[in-house]
């Protein structure tokens, strides 16, 4: 099942976005063991991007062969588990975690690829910066050392009314493309999940994250590894 959701998900995406751009297909791999990810991988997925910190380090060393993605909300004090690890941290929705991610970046002497998470829902419960101060954001995270602001990343609400989503859709994609003028850097406009990629796709994702569409839909209760070296003191 899985090699074929994959291979029907590429070929559904391989002529690009509403704007003709590529589409980078990320495997949301929250509670996927890695047998399932490598499977992934093996049928042609190129980036897996994991949702906690302790799953990430877990399956660091099992999995081979696409770029590794974090996703999730990520706190200040786990932030030293991705550095120089990470190919890509989505969820960057703070001055204090942007802050923190360029604090050790520095330190490491590596360069950390990042994008500002966006709440363009406006809702109380999700995280990330508000859509009127997203340019402010980009322009003082950008000034930060040790990061690379490479765009955008936005969860629309869980909806499936149209006339409330495509606005917000539109919302990003013009973010997106304003802040693309202004630096040559930014490239990935992520957004759209299982549910909405479809509609993110054709207002101008050029990123998708998907989980329960290539792996089915998750058992929270199978036996993903969880041997890192995050001490009990780091919570999650």
């Amino acid at each position: 099942m899985i090699e074929e959701n994959v291979r029907k998900i590429l070929h559904e995406i391989e002529g690009g976005n509403g704007k003709g751009e590529k589409i980078t297909l990320v495997a949301a791999t929250k509670t996927r063991t890695p047998e399932e990810i490598c499977r992934a991988i093996k049928a042609g997925i190129g980036a897996v991007g994991e949702n906690k910190v302790q799953e990430f380090c877990a399956k660091f060393g099992l999995i081979d062969g696409a770029e590794r993605h974090f996703i999730g909300n990520l706190q200040t004090n786990k932030v030293k588990y991705l550095i120089g690890r990470c190919d890509l941290i989505h969820s960057v929705g703070s001055m204090r975690l942007a802050e923190e991610i360029s604090r050790l970046s520095v330190r490491a002497n590596v360069t950390q690829d990042i994008l500002i998470e966006i709440n363009v829902g406006g809702e109380a419960s999700k995280g990330g910066f508000p859509y009127e101060e997203a340019e402010t954001a980009r322009k003082q995270i950008s000034a930060l050392g040790g990061i690379s602001v490479r765009g955008f990343m936005a969860m629309l609400p869980e909806s499936e009314d149209l006339a409330l989503l495509t606005p917000l859709a539109l919302k990003m994609r013009r973010l997106f493309e304003s802040a693309r003028e202004r630096d040559e850097k930014i490239s990935y406009l992520s957004m759209g999940m299982s549910g909405d990629w479809r509609l993110c796709v054709e207002q101008g994702s050029n990123m998708i994250r998907l989980g329960t569409a290539i792996f089915g839909e998750r058992n929270y209760a199978q036996n993903v590894p969880h041997d890192t070296v995050i001490s009990p003191s780091d919570g999650e």
